[in-house]
């Protein structure tokens, strides 16, 4: 067997994370290699963030030109998937080839392997037979892969998770989505606009069950405004498919059935094949316990959704950084995670920062809320057909800060971003009631949800 080489550190994982990692590592001199398993720029490109939200672009076209009729004039819809499928192929994904994304880490420097990485000890990464010595160190970015539930019938069915549901280029006539998180609600709504029969399928009572209940049932009522079938709190049990056809058995109620079937109940992260038993972690674990640098252990890093504080392509860009100024020695903040922006892009955009209102209360925060609607402000009262949403806060009474928040609405997502400055920031809430807001804007119905507080 011939010598490891010597590198200065080894990326495992080229996703968005990782890539970041790998790229400014090599930009400040230091002699990396970056090992990906599947495509370079990992879930977000190909099949998560980017494709989809050009789906939901799209499927938000159809649904603003329905609301032509008595706002504009009139308006003659029909939905043609085409266009979408072409422009996630040729635009979004390059029909799934990375060569742009390796010929941008290789141009940094990074010497890029296509392969499956394992640790074989400290410091120690074999790659398909090749190995590496890293003197500075690994860095662990390699994601989360969609969980499948051991239902009865449903493995060897050709069930979609969110892979086949990006990649489809003809719609299916019915749909049924198991799970009621953000990826089952986004991919539900726009195959629903697309004239797809969809029925979604929810053991919990309430739809992101996660967030507030505010945003759970603006959730249900913008889907069923669309057509979405919801089962909640109702199990799939065991599942056939026969003739083209999925049949979906639930633990109450009768059976639900589509052409097609989207497993969308979550991701986690798959440790079993990383060799981390040889560093003397849990390769069972549900994810690596990463520190407030994102240090695992000596010479050893995680960052991304394996590091299990959230699969947010921001917040792996986040820890990236930090990992990056530990690994160079420049210092500066650690991680934390107290005000960790989110959104669900359905359409009203659900947003949400920091704690929940039960969550806070848990944690034995002496609670404030403050709950405006959106089509109450001036802005939401303009916009008229489409305006349904809401602002929430989730303040600290005794600190006079905020402590979480939720944006609902048609610019739910970019509303919140005054909302993360506030939670991020501990801005005073006296400060914010004062402050000016532009009108009229859907961001000023913080102001009056301000007030209640203050």
């Amino acid at each position: 067997m011939s010598e490891p080489q010597q590198v200065d550190v080894v990326v495992v994982g080229l996703g968005v994370a990782g890539e970041e990692v790998a790229g400014r590592l090599s930009q400040a001199g230091l002699d990396v290699v970056g090992v990906e398993r599947r495509l370079v720029g990992g879930e977000c490109p190909y099949w998560g963030c980017v494709p989809s939200k050009m789906m939901i672009r799209a499927a938000n076209a159809l649904a603003e030109g329905r609301r032509i009729d008595g706002l504009a004039g009139t308006a003659d819809i029909r939905p043609d998937w085409t266009p979408v499928a072409r422009r996630i192929r040729d635009e979004a994904t390059a029909d799934w080839s990375d060569t742009a994304a390796v010929d941008r880490l290789t141009g940094k420097g990074v010497r890029v392997l296509h392969g499956t990485a394992r640790l074989t000890g400290p410091g120690r990464v074999d790659v398909d037979g090749q190995e590496f010595t890293a003197r500075r160190g690994v860095v662990l970015a390699t994601g989360t892969v969609p969980v499948v539930p051991p239902i009865d019938g449903l493995a060897g069915t050709p069930y979609w998770t969110n892979k086949e549901a990006i990649e489809v280029t003809d719609l299916p006539e019915s749909l049924v989505v198991l799970g009621g998180g953000a990826i089952g609600l986004e991919l539900a709504q726009v195959f629903a606009r697309f004239g797809v029969r969809v029925t979604i399928v929810e053991p919990s009572e309430r739809l992101l069950s996660r967030e507030e209940p505010e945003s759970s049932a603006l959730a249900a009522r913008a889907l069923g405004d669309d057509g979405v079938r919801l089962r909640l709190g109702s199990r799939a049990e065991w599942v056939e498919h026969r003739d083209d056809t999925f049949a979906v058995h639930l633990s109450q109620g009768g059976p639900e059935s589509g052409q097609r079937l989207l497993v969308a109940t979550g991701r986690r992260s798959d440790l079993g094949g990383l060799g981390i038993d040889t560093v003397g972690l849990d390769p069972a674990a549900r994810h690596l316990p990463a520190d407030e640098r994102m240090r695992v252990a000596d010479g050893l890093w995680a960052v991304g959704d394996v590091a299990g504080h959230g699969a947010f392509t921001h917040l792996a860009m986040y820890q990236a950084d930090v990992a990056v100024r530990d690994i160079l020695g420049q210092g500066g903040p650690a991680a934390e995670y107290r005000a960790v922006p989110r959104v669900t892009f359905t359409d009203p955009e659900i947003g949400a920062v920091g704690l929940t209102e039960r969550q806070a209360r848990e944690q034995g925060v002496n609670v404030a809320v403050a709950v405006t609607e959106v089509p109450e402000s001036s802005r939401g009262w303009i916009h008229g057909p489409g305006n349904d949403g809401f602002i929430k806060l989730v303040a600290d009474a005794d600190r006079g800060v905020l402590v979480g928040a939720t944006s609902a609405g048609p610019t739910g997502g970019e509303v919140l971003g005054a909302l993360a400055v506030a939670v991020h920031g501990e801005v005073p809430l006296t400060s914010l009631r004062h402050m000016i807001y532009a009108y009229p804007t859907v961001h000023r119905a913080i102001q009056s949800a301000v007030q209640q507080l203050t």
